[in-house]
């Protein structure tokens, strides 16, 4: 291979990499646009799928009420699944 068919094969590439890019910034914008229209929220997804998510704490408080509704949910089960028998 040639010093200038390398020149060519490397700008050829450049090219195509740029055309996509181009419609990756395209392809962005639309999803954008349809996600607003359906209301949602435009995500930020991360890099990589395999990127951990923040962990999200809650105050002591919450916790509390979150149990007692979890508990009262199972207790109504449990009271509605023993009444047939």
């Amino acid at each position: 291979m040639t010093k200038s068919s390398r020149t060519i094969d490397d700008s050829l590439l450049e090219a195509a990499l740029e055309g996509l890019e181009l419609q990756k910034t395209r392809l962005e914008t639309q999803i954008s646009e349809i996600r607003g229209r359906l209301g949602k929220r435009s995500r930020n997804l991360p890099d990589t799928p395999f990127q951990a998510a923040k962990k999200r704490t809650l105050s002591p408080e919450a916790r509390k009420r979150i149990a007692a509704a979890q508990k009262k949910r199972w207790a109504l089960y449990r009271k509605t699944s023993a009444a047939p028998k």
